[in-house]
């Protein structure tokens, strides 16, 4: 059955008093959790939908800089400082070049966002969630949402409980923050594959690997290979998350099972292996999702909005996704203020909010669609600050790219540098760009997501 704050609805029951809500919320991760916050301490009636029960596993570990004064916002900074593992910033490991590069996001243009932390996110979405049901929203597990159907009053929602029986409700609003679900997107076809970064991943969680000694023991390691990117996320409890970022020409070769497939890969990277060597896999469990990124055509509505991955999800090599989906949440909430009193006033906000949206992914999709090119790794690898542009760059990996920081016309001499290097080295310009695009292209690997295998 589901887990409720209050006692459930009548299953397969007409909707009712108690089937009736101002805002329903679909799916209770970050975005979902968050902006249920947000609009219950607005004093809406909101009941968030989350078709598992946390502490559900989810990948995602690394949070950015930005996202502290969201977290602070919502009063649970301190539990998650509790969970998590400092983040003072992000090594860079090249096959072509002899030494790691380190950077940090206290060299960022705005100094006062210095750190993060890595979490495991089965801990860190609960506490968001249980802090959107202690705020007030009411919040249901294991009650998994199957169709919405909009009309000109609101909204009708069928959902299905973990034992196979049926809720129906009614809903002035609804937000689809179903993460890569992508249930209003997939149920009225808008989602579409991003072709530039058509990649999948295949990930596991370990103990005994090797960090980085000192303060740099909690940061993320970002290693290239041959076949596309692997992360490294060292976690609280001792474990570190390591995932292999693939393009489908490569995945389409695999003939053998998916643990052993993940350990061949791995050991592509000698100074990964090197890290690993120590290291056992937990659980023998590993994770491969396919289908990787995509954006939907549209993120609002005349009473929805889609939040984070319900919209799109882009290559997380700079670990953007939690940060996105709950600034969209942040976002989303004055929105559905707009709509709910001052309904003359929703289209513009939702023109402003849609604007918000695509600002996000176009500026980390940039540098995504161009990582593996040798001269951004270059440019990675011997990072220096004429003309403030590696305080620029760091404040986006930071997810300082919303408010008032006067990042942008370094941003825009960094990718001049960037065209500029490229055409001087045309030749291996030229080769790069051949290979990713033989590369990239879709060769049906992995097309189902969130496959998980045993070591056999």
């Amino acid at each position: 059955m589901a887990k409720t704050t209050t006692p459930p609805p009548n299953a397969g029951a007409a909707p009712g008093p108690d089937t009736v809500c101002d805002v329903l919320v679909i799916g209770g991760g970050p975005a979902g959790a968050t902006i249920a916050t947000l609009l219950a301490r607005q004093g809406r009636q909101v009941v968030v939908m989350e078709k598992a029960h946390h502490p559900r596993f989810h990948i995602g570990e690394s949070l950015l800089p930005a996202n502290v004064p969201l977290l602070e916002q919502l009063g649970v900074r301190e539990q998650v400082q509790a969970i998590g593992m400092a983040k003072w910033g992000v090594e860079f490991c090249s096959p072509q070049h002899s030494q790691p590069s380190f950077v940090e996001f206290g060299d960022a243009w705005d100094k006062r966002q210095p750190m993060a932390w890595q979490v495991r996110r089965d801990a860190f979405d609960e506490i968001l969630f249980r802090n959107a049901a202690a705020s007030g929203a009411r919040t249901l597990e294991g009650c998994q949402v199957r169709q919405v159907q909009f009309d000109a009053e609101g909204a009708t929602v069928q959902a299905v409980l973990d034992d196979g029986s049926t809720q129906r409700w009614r809903a002035r609003f609804v937000i689809d923050a179903s993460g890569r679900d992508t249930l209003l997107a997939t149920q009225n076809q808008w989602k579409q594959k991003n072709r530039q970064h058509n990649s999948a991943a295949i990930y596991g969680h370990f103990r005994g690997a090797e960090r980085l000694p000192g303060k740099r023991e909690g940061n993320i390691s970002i290693f290239w290979f041959q076949h596309g990117w692997f992360w490294f996320i060292p976690l609280a409890d001792g474990s570190t998350s390591v995932g292999a970022v693939c393009w489908p020409y490569y995945l389409k070769q695999r003939d053998k099972p998916l643990a052993q497939f993940f350990a061949d890969t791995l050991a592509m990277s000698p100074e990964l292996s090197r890290r690993l060597q120590a290291a056992s896999l937990i659980d023998d469990q590993v994770w491969a999702t396919g289908n990787y990124s995509y954006s939907a055509d549209r993120c609002s509505g005349a009473r929805f909005l889609m939040l984070g991955d319900a919209y799109a999800f882009i290559d997380p090599v700079f670990s953007s996704g939690v940060f996105l989906a709950m600034q969209s949440a942040f976002d989303g909430a004055e929105v559905v203020g707009k709509a709910l009193d001052q309904p003359v006033a929703y289209a513009a906000a939702c023109r402003l909010f849609d604007q918000r949206m695509r600002h996000g992914p176009r500026q980390f999709s940039w540098f995504i669609q161009r990582m593996t090119n040798p001269m951004m790794r270059e440019l990675f690898m011997h990072p220096a600050n004429p003309l403030r542009m590696q305080e620029a760059v760091m404040s986006l990996l930071a997810g300082d790219i919303y408010g008032k920081t006067p990042i942008w016309t370094s941003l825009a001499l960094f990718k001049a540098v960037y065209y500029l290097g490229s055409l001087a080295a045309l030749p291996r310009t030229w080769r790069a760009w051949r290979q990713r695009r033989q590369l990239i292209r879709d060769a049906g690997a992995l097309s189902g997501e969130n496959v998980i295998a045993g070591s056999s």
